[in-house]
């Protein structure tokens, strides 16, 4: 069996196109694909890079090339948004800085405007890493710098051109019209508010441009999260529209996202190769294995794998998850004629889930999540493919009340019957599983673990599932509780029915089946 999490992955010619044009081997997750009809400013930003000392590497002129498409009907940029969330020390500010110089000399009085987490640290990345760059390079004699507190600018003689910096305020670029905003490290930012003050300044330039980019953040980086989720959003319907007419119209927003999904082990070097696009540049896999080495395995996952942290699970004193590791077997197998499935479905129906449970010769349950994927529409379906490859002992599915119980008129359709007879069911049939069946099922998985009596793969959706598991009373015991739960449940759900059915069907359809075993 193989686990399914089926994260939106971009067509394949999307990442030979990057190849062939820019030498990157290693395509984003989401990416805005370069218009091939439409002229671009690109290369003549990467002129402007390579005379800052800081020669594009093929990920920042594939960004760079779409950002600055042209749009030949207009003559204006076809682009008014880029945003790019994209691991640590992958050269971001090498590209914001290349992008204000070309802005600040492409055109006359523009007017650029740098923010940061706060503006202390925008002044100090303005000063100390802009300026420094730009008064070490060829470009030197062509600009100067203000310092004066408040009215800070690297200014430009030729094109009367400036570079500003501001605060994280709502009156951040109050004043002339602004003609490129940029908002860096963006996962520090908790609301809008820097946005709503830039786009106002913004409306009467027909070439103005917001360029925004960020590492992962966490739960609270609001902001972030917001533009992450609507840039993939975005980048998912063009690919679609594309597929349906190569010509279909194209957002004014570009996005570029590189990212590792949670399924990828953070330890593996091709974890890397597939997320960090600057490996082999500017950085080494021998690096990312010293950093991977010393810091905390959440903030090596935001910092260089783009996760968003999330908090530290509380524990659950009924979900003894501290246990979970210890029963990891990576060779476990699933036993043919002892195999029970379970269908469960988060509470907000997003994803669903099915899992297995067989008993091993050696005694013990074997537990694995088979496919977790987005919504509910493909449960059936895959359920009837695994009801006939395996000839389960039982499907097992939380009754009316829980969220997969909807699928239960439509299970029988394809065949999984309710068993005519209760005392004596038949192998395959649906074991419907009542509030008192699962406050069993809960109590005997945490036994199980306790005990040792179960060994899984350690894979990740079941392994999230329950480090943010969270419990409920009912009466004197406890069921899995999916409204408090810290994350979807649903493989934890699934494979505690699924051993549950196991146990409970399969002395009557597993010929020399001792329950006993499952004790031991």
């Amino acid at each position: 069996m193989t686990t399914t999490s089926e994260t939106w992955r971009p067509p394949t010619e999307f990442a030979e196109d990057l190849r062939e044009r820019y030498g990157l081997e290693c395509p984003p997750l989401w990416g805005t694909p370069r218009h091939p009809d439409r002229p671009s400013l690109g290369p003549k930003l990467w002129k402007v890079m390579t005379k800052l000392g800081a020669p594009p590497m093929p990920w920042q002129k594939y960004v760079s090339d779409v950002a600055l498409e042209i749009d030949p009907d207009t003559g204006f940029l076809a682009h008014r948004e880029n945003g790019l969330s994209v691991s640590r020390q992958q050269g971001k500010t090498e590209l914001y800085l290349g992008a204000q110089v070309h802005r600040a000399n492409a055109w006359p009085r523009q007017n650029i405007v740098y923010a940061a987490q706060t503006r202390g640290m925008a002044r100090q990345r303005w000063e100390d890493e802009f300026w420094e760059k730009i008064v070490t390079s060829q470009l030197a004699r062509m600009a100067r710098i203000r310092k004066s507190n408040g009215n800070e600018a690297i200014l430009w003689g030729r094109t009367r051109s400036r570079m500003g910096i501001t605060a994280n305020t709502e009156k951040a670029g109050h004043g002339p019209p602004l003609d490129m905003g940029l908002i860096d490290e963006a996962f520090a930012h908790e609301d809008d508010r820097l946005e709503q003050a830039f786009s106002p300044a913004m409306l009467t330039r027909p070439m103005a441009q917001l360029w925004w980019a960020s590492a992962g953040g966490t739960t609270k980086s609001v902001w972030l999260n917001k533009k992450r989720e609507r840039g993939r959003a975005l980048i998912e319907a063009l690919f679609a529209a594309l597929a349906e007419d190569p010509n279909a119209p194209r957002p004014r927003t570009c996005y570029f996202e590189w990212f590792a999904p949670e399924e990828m082990d953070r330890a593996d070097p091709a974890t890397w190769r597939a997320t960090l696009p600057a490996l082999g540049y500017t950085v080494t896999e021998e690096i990312i294995a010293a950093e991977l080495e010393k810091m905390d395995p959440a903030e090596f996952d935001r910092a260089y794998l783009n996760r968003t942290r999330k908090p530290t699970p509380p524990t659950d004193p009924n979900v003894p998850k501290g246990k979970w590791l210890g029963r990891i077997d990576a060779d476990s197998k699933p036993v043919a004629d002892s195999v029970a499935l379970a269908i469960d479905v988060s509470q907000d129906r997003k994803r669903a889930s099915i899992s297995a449970a067989s008993l091993r010769p050696d005694g013990r349950v074997h537990l694995e999540v088979v496919a977790y994927r987005p919504g509910t529409d493909w449960v059936v379906p895959a359920m009837a493919r695994l009801h006939k490859l395996w000839k389960p002992v039982a499907v097992a599915i939380a009754a009316h009340g829980a969220p997969a119980s909807s699928l239960i008129d439509d299970l029988v359709a394809a065949g999984i019957d309710v068993p005519k007879d209760k005392e004596h069911p038949n192998r395959g049939d649906l074991a419907v599983m009542r509030s008192g069946d699962i406050i069993e099922a809960c109590g005997q998985m945490a036994d199980a673990m306790n005990q040792g009596t179960v060994r899984h793969l350690d894979q990740v959706p079941l392994t999230a599932a329950v480090n943010g598991a969270r419990t409920r009373r009912n009466g004197d015991a406890w069921t899995l509780d999916r409204t408090s739960s810290l994350v979807d449940i649903s493989p934890l759900c699934a494979v505690t029915f699924a051993r549950w059915a196991l146990l409970i069907r399969g002395p009557h359809v597993i010929e020399d089946y001792d329950v006993a075993d499952s004790f031991a």
